[in-house]
């Protein structure tokens, strides 16, 4: 007796599809970033915000355990075109996010997909983003209305991805990507 996987071949086909787009979105994400850390390194965290997508779209889409990892680490992979230098960055940042996506989804046992739950992972996800930079690109030397603003960027940042991946998700589905 033949056991169905758990990810099927039209699963990885629209995994695959939206991983390509938002890791475009990712790679553009990615050259902007030394940009934005010498002219605006407070808005950094808005930009970070954008690598939730891959995640977001694909649960929104399928609805089913570990499309969200695979989504991300196949956005991560065409990011790393753009910019060949950050691949262990992007895959990092794919593991990172993917992981509380997913970890998010199996603790309601991927049963609850209303938005609440996108919006949950998305704030873990900016509150994690917020500290870690902070420290890692010494941003405490900025003046202190840009370390807030930084602050809650970072994390407000993956919130309003996390919108606009739901929308696109709805839309997908509305068009039959997602036909059980």
């Amino acid at each position: 007796m033949a056991r169905t996987p758990v990810l099927s071949t039209r699963v990885l086909l629209v995994c695959a599809a939206i991983g390509v787009a938002t890791g475009i979105i990712g790679g553009i994400a990615g050259l902007l970033t030394p940009v934005v850390l010498i002219a605006a390194p407070w808005a950094y965290g808005l930009l970070l915000g954008s690598h939730v997508l891959p995640g977001i779209i694909a649960q929104e889409v399928l609805r089913r355990p570990m499309v969200a990892l695979v989504t991300h680490l196949i956005a991560a992979l065409v990011a790393s075109a753009f910019n060949p230098a950050w691949a262990l960055r992007f895959i990092g940042t794919a593991l990172l996010f993917g992981a509380i996506q997913e970890g998010v989804a199996a603790l309601t046992r991927y049963r609850a997909w209303g938005p609440w739950r996108f919006f949950i992972s998305a704030a873990v996800i900016g509150v994690i983003v917020a500290v870690v930079v902070f420290f890692a690109a010494h941003l405490g030397t900025l003046p202190f209305w840009a370390q807030i603003a930084y602050l809650a960027l970072s994390v407000l940042g993956p919130i309003g991805w996390t919108a606009v991946g739901l929308g696109v998700g709805t839309a997908l589905s509305r068009a039959g990507v997602a036909r059980r």
